[in-house]
């Protein structure tokens, strides 16, 4: 991050589509041209492992945290790459174009997705195909066979499948990894067709001067892969489940604090191996993106730890990590470590001396700045240092908009106002925003697509701490007007950004 740049926040699943979800088909390489006539250097994308309906298709709730989502694949390229027919990449029936679908999207994409392992399975899947599966065996093979498991055990909780599995007996894994050779092979071969997909995509972004910014949740699902292949990692009692979980306490995002279900981890264990766990997933994020938004970074100092046994947030305390021994041992292994903290809600003197101390830098978003009449407020695009991120806005906050006309205080507007030196209509807000961190001293400045396109509240991605209407929102091509590449290309320009 030493040269000026902004980008465009915008998850995969939110683009057009004819299958009901975004994909890494057609539309993600028309997003890459929008990015680059506008001159923008970077895409920010929401995580994307594997969802489901039971996690309400949360991006930062998934079953692996190495794995892609099938729900991404594109059926228009399986077609054209001749991995199913193209009559089976004609479109499900959908009846909104402005909702994901998700339903529909994986009852489609799993059937396609099968259709392309039959045709492929006869012939032996491939060379290529043979060479993923032994670049990503550490965590392919885990994935893979936990995936079949539940397949097998009608998705029951990996903590009631029988014994010896659930403790991984080797020779119940041995047999298991037999019994159930054909679906294992099915998943890796998913996920070997994602990670085609992503690849092409990636390096269609790079030939156009595009870096994709990845996101990285904190913490990882009870029910995955993850936990399942390393319980001693995680502070699990004997019976295997959680002690503890992770979450936060009362803060601006709610007011009550979050429990977020996940089970924390234990770090006396994670150092005795040398963060092994850690140092792969790293690996895995840096292949898949250039830069790494870390979400909850201060996890990675102190975190908030809730009793499993009264899963009240309001109860939790703070727990300490090894934090600097950790980024020692992590930058051992990297010898470019390009990350950004997410450093919002209640950030204490630890956190901000680890982040100064290490150089990362953190966030800074302007729908914050306007709480109190503070004319140092942090989040004032005047008192931005260059080494940050700012933004508009997040995954977790309304758009500039919505915030505007349903949020916001009057106290609030009018120091907008005074900060603007004049007054403005909800019309001008989102580009007002724009041009304000457009010409700050930030590095770095990403805004959600919903602050671009000047949507409201309705195009809001994810409202923290509720379970309804979240991870839907998509946008029809033609809101990519001329109008707006223009604005967009104009301001990039004369501050700089190009």
């Amino acid at each position: 991050m030493n040269k000026r740049g902004s980008g465009i926040l915008l998850h995969i699943i939110s683009l057009p589509s004819p299958y009901g979800i975004g994909d890494f088909g057609p539309q993600a390489y028309r997003f890459a041209d929008f990015l680059s006539q506008t001159k923008q250097s970077y895409w920010q994308v929401l995580p994307l492992n594997p969802t489901d309906p039971q996690r309400d298709y949360s991006p930062y709730s998934s079953n692996s945290s190495f794995a892609l989502n099938p729900l991404l694949i594109s059926p228009e390229l399986l077609a054209q790459e001749n991995y199913i027919d193209k009559s089976e990449s004609a479109p499900p029936s959908i009846s909104r174009t402005d909702r994901a679908e998700y339903q529909t999207a994986l009852t489609y994409k799993l059937s396609i997705l099968e259709s392309a392992f039959r045709k492929a399975y006869p012939k032996g899947l491939g060379t290529d195909f043979q060479i993923f599966c032994r670049q990503h065996r550490l965590w392919l093979d885990n994935h893979a066979l936990y995936t079949a498991l539940s397949l097998k055990f009608n998705g029951k909780s990996w903590s009631q499948w029988p014994e010896s599995i659930r403790n991984r007996n080797p020779d119940a894994l041995k047999d298991a990894s037999s019994d159930l050779q054909e679906l294992i092979l099915k998943e890796k071969f998913i996920q070997f067709l994602l990670q085609h997909q992503w690849n092409k995509l990636r390096d269609y972004c790079h030939s156009h001067s595009v870096q994709i910014i990845g996101d990285l949740p904190m913490f990882v699902n009870f029910e995955s892969s993850d936990v399942w292949a390393n319980p001693a990692i995680f502070k699990l009692d004997e019976k295997l489940q959680p002690e503890f979980y992770a979450g936060v306490p009362p803060d601006r995002f709610s007011g009550s604090g979050q429990l977020w279900q996940n089970p924390v981890y234990n770090w006396d264990n994670l150092s005795k191996n040398g963060y092994h766990w850690w140092v792969e997933r790293f690996k895995r994020s840096f292949e898949l993106f250039d830069i790494l938004r870390i979400d909850h970074f201060r996890g990675l100092v102190a975190y908030w730890e809730i009793s499993a046994k009264n899963m009240d947030p309001s109860i939790g305390k703070w727990e300490s990590v090894p934090g600097f021994d950790f980024f020692n041992t992590i930058f051992k292994h990297f010898y470019c470590f390009p990350v950004i903290a997410e450093d919002l809600g209640i950030i204490t003197p630890d956190v901000r001396e680890t982040i100064a101390r290490l150089g990362i830098p953190g966030m800074k978003v302007l729908l914050f700045a306007f709480e109190n009449g503070t004319r140092n407020h942090p989040y004032l695009p005047h008192m931005y240092e260059r080494n940050c991120m700012a933004c508009t806005g997040t995954h977790d906050t309304n758009t500039i908009r919505g915030w505007f006309e349903n949020d916001s205080s009057a106290d609030e507007r009018n120091n907008l106002f005074r900060y603007l030196g004049e007054s403005i209509s909800s019309e001008q807000i989102n580009w007002k925003a724009i041009q304000f961190l457009m010409m700050s001293a930030a590095d770095m400045v990403i805004f959600p697509l919903q602050d671009v396109l000047g949507l409201g509240k309705e195009s809001r991605m994810n409202n923290p701490g509720t379970r309804d209407n979240n991870w839907l929102w998509r946008f029809p091509q033609e809101m990519l007007t001329d109008a707006i590449r223009s604005k967009l290309g104009e301001l990039t320009i004369i501050y700089g950004r190009d």
